[in-house]
């Protein structure tokens, strides 16, 4: 088993900057990598970015590239979303997810994810 959890969500203004954090705890060796995704009110949860733990080698949507810039460190067993430009539209419960299968490459499917956090939310006012 492997515990996620996400802190620092909160209300910012478009065009500002928040920084998520995710602590991993328990079987974290089984982890091949991290992802996040979020989730909008009456919206499907959906795939935000991903960073192997080994290589660092990070992946995001369209949406968000060039914005959000995932990390990690591995000695904490921890793992960032930087996010901004914040735009309204991101607006969303925010989640970290651990893939312990191998999600590869299929790893924008929230399924494909074994572990999850309890979610931090994020507003973006306009």
């Amino acid at each position: 088993q492997v515990q996620l959890v996400e802190s620092g969500g909160g209300l910012v203004q478009a065009g500002g900057s928040l920084r998520l954090a995710c602590v991993a705890s328990g079987r974290t060796l089984n982890v091949h990598a991290m992802g996040w995704f979020r989730q909008a009110p009456g919206k499907e949860r959906e795939f935000v970015a991903r960073i192997t733990w080994s290589g660092g080698t990070t992946y995001y949507a369209d949406s968000v590239k060039g914005r959000f810039i995932a990390s990690r460190d591995n000695a904490k067993n921890m793992v960032y979303l930087q996010m901004n430009s914040l735009k309204p539209e991101d607006t969303a419960v925010y989640y970290c997810a651990a893939d312990a299968r191998g999600a590869w490459p299929l790893f924008r499917l929230a399924q494909k994810y074994d572990y999850w956090g309890q979610g931090t939310q994020v507003t973006v006012s306009s």
